[in-house]
């Protein structure tokens, strides 16, 4: 009588299923993760910070300065008569104060335009960023 041997395959785990479920997890744990701003130096310490409901600035923007270019080329700031040079001095004092301040420039209509020109340039130099020009609106007829 022949001799019937049995040879066993060697049993595989599929693993793709488990792959599968593992990356699940991983988009699951990332999407419902709150990452925090918080630098290292402020998550390091232990300090329950109060909240608040109403988050505003404790103090308020100061209101924009007003240039005002006379048609003699006279040069006022907040109605105090100043130089080019004053002008730059005091703009930068008040950038130093607060990096945000910002200017309208009010010229004479009868005024050259390269005072207004003078003006909006050294409002440059002293960096300010936020610089508007004040014009009065005409009907159309």
């Amino acid at each position: 009588m022949p001799l019937k041997i049995e040879r066993e395959d060697q049993t595989t785990i599929n693993l793709t299923p488990m792959i599968d479920i593992v990356f699940l997890l991983i988009i699951f744990f990332m999407v419902s993760t709150k990452f925090s701003e918080l630098n290292e130096a402020e998550r390091d310490v232990a300090v329950n910070v109060p909240t608040v409901t109403d988050a505003k600035a404790l103090t308020s923007a100061p209101q924009k300065r007003v240039i005002n270019v006379f048609e003699d080329g006279s040069i006022t700031l907040d109605r105090e008569q100043v130089t080019l040079q004053q002008l730059k001095s005091q703009l930068t004092a008040a950038k130093k104060q607060y990096h945000k301040v910002g200017v309208v420039i009010r010229g004479d209509a009868q005024s050259l335009y390269q005072n207004v020109a003078s003006v909006m340039a050294t409002c440059r130099q002293a960096e300010i960023a936020d610089l508007n020009l004040s014009v009065q609106e005409t009907q159309l007829r």
